[in-house]
C-alpha cells in the first residue's frame, strides 16, 4: 500500500459540506464515488478540512492508501467521472505518517464580500450592500492578531479540546468588485471565519465600537458574536504542511 495526498478544488454551493455524511451529497461522497467506479473497489478517503455546506476550496486534500498501480497517472481519469463542480488537482506519494488533516501546520481562509448586486458573483461573494469603513475593519482585524481564546466565535456542540488558535495574519484589501478578508491559523474553530466576518462588518457599519469588540472576545460567549454571515463568500484557500507536495 502507499498512502497519496489527493489535492482537490471545489464550488461547495450545491454540496452539504466537504466530509462524508449519511444521506447528503458532499465533496468526499462524490471523490470517493469516482474511485468506486474507476477501480471497481472501495477506498475511504481521510479529509483535511471539514468545511461547510455551501464553502467552497481552492485547495483541499484527502489521502488514500491505495494498491492501484501508477495511481498517481489517474488523475485524468478520475477528473472526467467527477462533476463538473469538483476537480482533482494533483495526486502526490507522501510517507506512510503523512496525515491529511493532523500533519497540517496551518490553513489560510478568504471570505468575499460584493457591495454591488453582481449575477456573475452570486454563488462565491456575499452581497452586502451597507456603507462600511475599511480602516475600522482593519482595526478589528489587527486585534485578532493578539488573542488566543477564540471560544466567542465557535459554533456550540463543537468537539474540541481548546478553543485556543494562533492567527497568523488577519487582513481586509480591495480586490476588484470585492472586498476580502484573509486569515491564516494554525487551526479553526467551527463557524469561527464567518463569525469573525460577521462581527468585523458590524465595526465596520458602525454598529458597535471597538470596545464592545474586545468585549465580545473577552467574554467567551458566542451568543454575542454574528454568526449569520453566509457560507457564500468563504473559501478554504490553502493548506499547509511541513513537507512538500509536488
Amino acid at each position: 500500500m502507499q498512502r497519496y495526498f489527493l489535492e482537490v478544488a471545489y464550488k461547495g454551493t450545491h454540496y452539504s459540506g466537504f466530509q462524508v455524511q449519511q444521506n447528503a451529497v458532499t465533496i468526499q461522497s462524490k471523490v470517493e464515488y469516482a474511485m468506486q467506479v474507476l477501480f471497481k473497489n472501495k477506498y475511504p478517503l481521510a479529509c483535511s478540512s471539514r468545511t461547510d455546506a455551501g464553502v467552497h476550496a481552492r485547495q483541499n486534500f484527502f489521502h488514500v492508501d491505495i494498491d492501484v498501480p501508477a495511481f498517481e497517472r489517474k488523475m485524468y481519469n478520475l477528473n472526467a467521472l467527477l462533476p463538473h463542480d469538483i476537480v482533482l488537482k494533483s495526486i502526490v506519494p507522501v510517507a506512510p505518517d503523512a496525515h491529511a488533516r493532523f500533519s497540517a501546520t496551518h490553513r489560510q481562509y478568504k471570505y468575499y464580500i460584493t457591495k454591488q448586486k453582481n449575477p456573475f458573483l452570486t454563488e462565491t461573494a456575499w452581497f452586502y450592500p451597507y456603507k462600511l469603513q475599511v480602516d475600522l475593519l482593519q482595526a478589528a482585524a489587527d486585534i485578532l492578531l493578539n488573542q488566543t481564546d477564540f471560544t466567542s466565535f465557535s459554533k456550540r456542540h463543537t468537539q474540541v479540546k481548546t478553543f485556543f488558535c494562533q492567527i497568523d495574519t488577519a487582513q481586509w484589501t480591495e480586490h476588484e468588485d470585492c472586498l476580502v478578508f484573509t486569515v491564516k491559523a494554525n487551526r479553526f474553530l467551527r463557524g469561527m471565519v464567518r463569525a469573525l466576518v460577521g462581527t468585523m462588518l458590524l465595526v465596520g457599519r458602525g454598529s458597535i465600537d471597538m470596545n464592545r469588540f474586545i468585549e465580545i472576545i473577552e467574554q467567551k460567549d458566542c451568543t454575542q458574536a454574528n454568526f449569520s454571515t453566509p457560507a457564500t463568500g468563504l473559501f478554504l484557500e490553502q493548506v499547509i504542511y511541513p513537507f512538500p507536495l509536488g
